[in-house]
């Protein structure tokens, strides 16, 4: 293999994606792209000049020529700059996840961001996870594995998260967005939510974070050795 292999992480909303994706690019020494990220950091800039979802030239404007530059934590994980302004903190609200969830369904805006990301993992080298990642963005990835989890566990985790960063939110709240945001991915006109024909299904439910991420390096060593 001329370059070092291209792994690509899809799922839906809550499913692990982020956490296993930074451990095993941490474990590979590896570069991790948060796709999710990207879109929150675009929705982030369209509430700051009052772009709504219905907004969709402008949206769309407004992804052509924003500048999103995501820099490896080490350790794992990314932090998040507008224009050269940080908010790796600021997009991660129920908010900003709705409104991103909105305006990614937006195909102008998804074009955009999709040469962004393969742009940023041409090298190889790197672990990316989204929801059109192994369809889409990197429909040649050497491994691709799809992770699932029901949408009562992923609101539970999902619900974690915002309490251990001081945010108290509803469980029946956050339920109801995740059934949204999946309605919204699985169905939308472009680049939907689902998986490739060649993608290994994990289901992490019951499944320790350490497990998890043993059973994708598994996957990786056997595709790639």
């Amino acid at each position: 293999m001329s370059r070092r292999p291209q792994i690509a992480i899809d799922g839906p909303v809550a499913s692990g994606k982020s956490t296993i994706a930074r451990l095993v690019a941490d474990r590979l020494g590896y570069t991790y792209i948060d796709s999710g990220a990207m879109y929150r950091a675009l929705a982030w800039a369209a509430r700051e000049r009052g772009i709504t979802r219905d907004q969709k030239n402008e949206a769309a404007a407004l992804a052509r020529n924003i500048a999103i530059r995501l820099e490896p934590v080490p350790g794992g994980g990314n932090r998040v700059f507008v224009d050269g302004a940080e908010v790796t903190d600021e997009i991660r609200t129920l908010e900003i996840g709705q409104l991103a969830s909105e305006l990614s369904a937006v195909p102008a805006v998804r074009e955009r961001l999709v040469a962004m990301q393969q742009e940023m993992a041409a090298g190889g080298g790197v672990v990316m996870e989204g929801r059109d990642i192994q369809t889409v963005v990197l429909p040649d990835a050497e491994v691709k594995i799809f992770l699932t989890a029901s949408p009562e566990e992923r609101a539970r985790r999902r619900q974690l998260e915002f309490e251990q960063r001081g945010q108290q939110v509803d469980y029946e709240e956050v339920l109801a967005e995740i059934k949204g945001r999946d309605h919204r991915d699985m169905n939308r006109e472009h680049s939907p939510l689902r998986p490739a024909p060649d993608a290994v299904h994990l289901d992490t439910i019951g499944l320790s974070i350490e497990q998890v991420v043993e059973k994708v390096l598994a996957i990786v060593k056997e595709k790639c050795g």
